[in-house]
């Protein structure tokens, strides 16, 4: 495996790659996290306007109407400033160091996004069994308005996500151990676990666990290989985009979504169906960027 970019990464985390020191880490972003989402919390609660809470009044909870959506997504822009303060107090870090060099990860950012993209829309047009076409959900003008504050907090959602799991975690249990098992495993299984969701999901909960994991791996793999975020940020915002703007599961963060499926995450026969799809389009999608990126 060609890991040597990863370097890139681990350089900054020596010297305070302590297991204390992450572990202290990881409970400060998620104390900075709640009580900046606390506050975040009653902020919405006072400002949103009342079609942000939908018929049933949990548009917000559900994320079954487009504001709804939107507060999900925007609040992970707390969780990177929870992880730019713990780097500043605990690992007299930049945030910066957690992406690798600015203008490397620019460019492997797009060259993955074009090649995942290009993959993926004749994919996404193409004909499906029924049990896999979506209907018409959100009306083409309303998903039009939506559309540009939409992709920015999906980009904030996906990038936080890899700030936090492949960026912090994985730098700094690189910096302390050598084997790829433990600083490119335990990060995934840390985002696979955050995926569980029973309330939502029922028996499906642990399929999409695995799911899950499958894609931390794949992220963490393109991380190494490259030496910068760019590519696992390209590869989860393509991934994200189409789960919650394009086509998403009946129910749950399906606010912003122009087309849902006649199914909910907790129907099996949907999720057993769809599964094995989404995991070759995972692959196909990180094969595609590893022969975008030559690595």
């Amino acid at each position: 495996m060609k890991y040597a970019p990863h370097q890139l990464l681990i350089a900054p985390a020596r010297g305070s790659q302590e297991l204390w020191r992450l572990g202290a880490g990881i409970a400060l972003i998620s104390a900075l996290f709640v009580v900046m989402a606390s506050i975040y919390s009653e902020l919405c609660r006072a400002w949103l306007p009342p079609a942000a809470w939908g018929r049933d009044g949990r548009g917000v909870e559900y994320a079954s109407t487009p504001w709804g959506t939107l507060v999900n997504l925007y609040i992970f822009g707390l969780l990177i400033i929870a992880v730019w303060l713990t780097l500043l107090l605990l690992h007299t870090r930049e945030l910066r160091s957690l992406f690798g060099p600015p203008t490397l990860a620019l460019r492997q950012f797009w060259r993955a996004l074009v090649a995942i993209v290009l993959l993926t829309a004749p994919l996404t047009a193409m004909p499906a069994p029924p049990a896999l076409t979506p209907a018409p959900h959100l009306p083409l003008d309303i998903w039009l308005a939506f559309l540009a504050p939409a992709l920015l907090g999906v980009l904030l959602q996906v990038s936080a996500e890899e700030i936090v799991f492949r960026g912090y975690l994985q730098s700094q249990l690189a910096a302390r151990f050598s084997h790829p098992l433990l600083w490119m495993g335990l990060p995934s299984v840390f985002f696979a676990a955050l995926h569980y969701a029973p309330g939502q999901m029922g028996e499906n909960a642990w399929v999409v666990v695995v799911w899950a994991g499958f894609f931390g791996l794949a992220a963490a793999d393109l991380t190494a290989r490259t030496g910068t975020l760019g590519p696992a940020i390209a590869l989860h915002l393509v991934n994200n985009t189409n789960a919650l703007l394009l086509a998403a599961p009946e129910g749950v963060f399906d606010g912003l979504a122009l087309y849902t499926y006649p199914y909910g995450l907790s129907d099996t026969g949907f999720i057993l169906t769809w599964m094995p799809v989404d995991l070759m389009v995972l692959l196909c999608s990180w094969l595609a960027a590893r022969v975008a990126l030559r690595v």
